[in-house]
């Protein structure tokens, strides 16, 4: 595993989770809303979350900016990351196609919502965030650049940490004692060993 490799793995993610969001976003658009809960800081920890694994890393992978924030490569970092970003595009897949029609890139409740409870959402109330939370760790390992490697996390740190209680507060709201149930036996992104 060399630098330019991990990084080429790092933009072939990048590419992977373009081709797998996009058509769905144009789906969901077509489906009519219930309820949303859309709100100004809902759309800014978006942008965190964007800025943070799309835009500082394409800066750092094109320009090599800021490279003050360098490290060494370590090629057994670059294997991992291989195998996190994997895991990410399946489980992203995976709980983008699980979610069909009930899924949004914002906080609502589409006409005709089901509360999912099986495949992936048997397990983890959030595998999507998880598979960003996984995303985030790759980047860190494909790429030897403190700021550019970290953006990730923090970016998902501000999404996840500042938009899943009013997810669930949403979901509660819209599918009550079933989805307090629901709640006690999954974890929000790791499943509860009980």
């Amino acid at each position: 595993m060399t630098p330019s490799l991990a990084e080429f793995i790092w933009a072939v993610g990048l590419v992977a989770w373009i081709i797998i969001r996009v058509p769905r976003q144009i789906r969901a658009r077509k489906t009519r809303v219930a309820s949303s809960a859309k709100t100004v800081g809902d759309r800014l920890a978006l942008v965190a979350a964007a800025a943070g694994l799309s835009l500082v890393p394409i800066i750092f992978v094109a320009t090599g900016f800021p490279a003050f924030a360098d490290y060494t490569f370590q090629p057994w970092l670059g294997w991992l990351g291989l195998l996190i970003e994997l895991a990410f595009l399946w489980l992203f897949y995976a709980s983008h196609r699980q979610l069909g029609k009930n899924w949004s890139v914002t906080l609502e409740i589409r006409k005709e919502h089901r509360l999912v409870t099986d495949g992936l959402y048997r397990y983890v109330r959030h595998p999507m965030y998880l598979s960003f939370w996984l995303w985030a760790v790759a980047q860190l390992c494909l790429l030897p650049n403190g700021i550019a490697g970290s953006a990730g996390l923090v970016g998902v740190a501000i999404l996840y940490f500042s938009r899943v209680r009013h997810e669930e507060a949403m979901m509660r709201d819209a599918f009550g004692a079933s989805y307090d149930e629901y709640a006690r036996h999954t974890g929000r992104i790791i499943p509860k060993p009980w």
